[in-house]
């Protein structure tokens, strides 16, 4: 139990330290992708999946820890990863950034993470439990890519690094925009960790390393798997209501050390403060973290588990997901920022003329 507390803190602090000095938002990353046509966050994702798979599949080799990727099901898979995509628009972050946002002080993020909470364990083990199992159940043969095909994963991992280095290649050489900077008030370490902007590829490369010692951590007390957020976050709610002690395994400790990873950063770095959402912000959030909740469940994982982990694994459950948390991503984008400002535009544009 003490080594299942410490490693699955230690680890969730080192995540949560990183992701919060990282601004590592696979939310605004995937928003971005389609606004503002920004694909950076969407690169250091790849780039932390192509690290962490090349690091476990060498730890499997080894044979230091084991994975089965189980049967793919793929309408679950599908319906959930494209509802979490929009939950997390509403939400204002993805599981995971609602954890670490919330270490900042925000309050929206809390009440995203009540919703998301809830729901979660709703779906596990609540009255949408049965739902949730039936859809699961519509299944579509091995959930790996290798097996499916019959080629070697290492062949699928080599393209994804060479996509990846061909992506550095190209962000390399793109001209360099100067970010006004101001002076620095620390010295040393301190202004690396806590005032020194850090690169989306940079913090890529630390969440790939840290999803890779996750694993035989995780494994080390019988929890078969890596990085990982919606059971946790059910499994927690399951404790507090129920007292059993039994759901509180390395994951629960690996997200309530994001939380404090998280706190420990914006400390640092001066940007802890509590802010208190308006009241639509606040019904946006919580419907936000409901949809996650209902989305992460079904899907079997949200952009971490799925979007960050099983991609790493080389799973159609985690390709497909991650193809469709971006389309709900992009459809809530839509109707949320982009559809309010054309019709905006459309009527000062009808004011005009008829002032005219």
């Amino acid at each position: 139990m003490l080594q299942m507390i410490l490693t699955g803190l230690l680890i969730g602090i080192l995540l949560g330290f990183v992701m919060q000095r990282g601004r590592f938002c696979l939310t605004g990353g995937f928003r971005d992708m389609y606004i503002a046509k920004d694909n950076r966050m969407f690169y250091a994702l790849l780039i932390a999946i192509a690290v962490q798979s090349i690091g476990v599949f060498t730890l499997i080799q080894l044979g230091i820890i084991e994975f089965s990727a189980g049967n793919f099901a793929w309408l679950a898979t599908i319906v959930g990863a494209f509802v979490f995509g929009i939950g997390i628009v509403f939400a204002g972050g993805c599981a995971t950034g609602t954890w670490y946002r919330a270490g900042e002080g925000l309050i929206g993020s809390w009440i995203a993470l009540f919703g998301y909470m809830v729901m979660s364990a709703v779906m596990k083990s609540g009255p949408l439990a049965s739902f949730n199992q039936s859809l699961k159940t519509i299944q579509f043969g091995s959930n790996s890519i290798a097996e499916s095909t019959g080629l070697p994963v290492w062949v699928f991992i080599a393209i994804l690094s060479a996509i990846v280095v061909w992506i550095l290649i190209r962000e390399s050489r793109k001209p360099k925009v100067a970010i006004p900077t101001m002076k620095p008030k620390r010295k040393g370490v301190a202004h690396l960790l806590f005032e020194k902007r850090w690169h989306p590829f940079f913090t890529a490369l630390l969440v790939g390393f840290i999803a890779i010692v996750a694993w035989p951590l995780s494994e080390a007390t019988g929890r078969m798997f890596g990085l990982g957020v919606t059971v946790p976050t059910a499994n927690i709610l399951q404790y507090l209501v129920n007292g059993d002690s039994s759901v509180l395994n390395w994951g629960v400790f690996l997200i309530l050390g994001v939380f404090l990873g998280s706190f420990l950063a914006a400390k640092g770095s001066r940007e802890f403060r509590f802010r208190m959402p308006d009241t639509k912000t606040g019904i946006r959030s919580f419907i936000g973290g409901i949809l996650m909740g209902f989305g992460a469940s079904l899907a079997d994982g949200c952009s971490i588990g799925n979007g960050l982990v099983m991609t790493a694994m080389m799973t159609w459950q985690g390709w497909v997901s991650l193809v469709f948390m971006i389309l709900g991503t992009w459809t809530a984008s839509y109707f949320i920022f982009i559809r309010p400002t054309v019709k905006k535009k459309a009527v000062n544009a009808g004011t005009t003329i008829k002032t005219a």
